[in-house]
């Protein structure tokens, strides 16, 4: 199996897998928008929020860099700038993604 392929299937199944955080997030964020400071700080305290908000932090950064990164492939014609560009892309998703998750992990 070459890398494109390899891509097109992870695109497709980290996007199946965001459908059901992303309604879980759409429907958490519509019962907190109009909350205080810390009734939204009681939600990020419960053990299923701060998973369930891990996993769909994790799938939209992957799923984003793996979008980006196509976006690179087609419209970046240097080989250099575009090995440069996927590799800091893919840096700050982990980065972004593994900062936030222990941000949440440490709220109390």
């Amino acid at each position: 199996m070459n890398l494109a392929t390899k891509k097109w299937i992870f695109t497709k199944a980290s996007s199946v897998i965001l459908l059901p955080l992303m309604l879980w997030f759409i429907l958490s964020f519509v019962s907190i928008y109009d909350q205080g400071y810390s009734e939204i700080l009681n939600f990020f305290i419960i053990p299923i929020n701060k998973f369930l908000f891990s996993l769909f932090i994790i799938f939209a950064f992957f799923f984003s860099s793996l979008t980006i990164s196509e976006v690179f492939e087609d419209y970046i014609a240097n080989e250099k700038i575009k090995n440069v560009a996927n590799r800091l892309l893919y840096i700050s998703a982990i980065g972004i993604s593994f900062l936030t998750i222990i941000i949440i992990f440490n709220l109390k």
